[in-house]
């Protein structure tokens, strides 16, 4: 039997984009960011990118953070999930 093909290795650290989706509200941009500044403190604010649906009820951020493993990626996942405003991390 053919092995199947392993996944790439990522090679810790580098430049990781995240697309974070959830209902839009007042607090989800900032909600959000203040997640990642937790886990990637001093990470490029100015490089985040948003988008709004086009009914305005859905928002997706696209953060580029610099990602030191796997421990960091699981830690941001989870607690991103665990603001009850996130549908979605990519």
């Amino acid at each position: 039997m053919e092995q199947p093909p392993e996944a790439p290795k990522i090679e810790f650290p580098c430049d990781y984009p995240i697309k974070v989706m959830g209902r839009s509200s007042d607090t989800f941009e900032s909600t959000i960011l203040e997640v990642f500044e937790s886990h990637a403190p001093g990470f490029d604010q100015q490089t985040v990118v948003a988008k709004i649906s086009s009914k305005g009820t859905f928002t997706s951020l696209t953060i580029t953070i610099t990602a030191t493993g796997p421990e960091q990626l699981e830690a941001l996942h989870q607690d991103l999930l665990a603001t009850g405003l996130v549908s979605m991390v990519i």
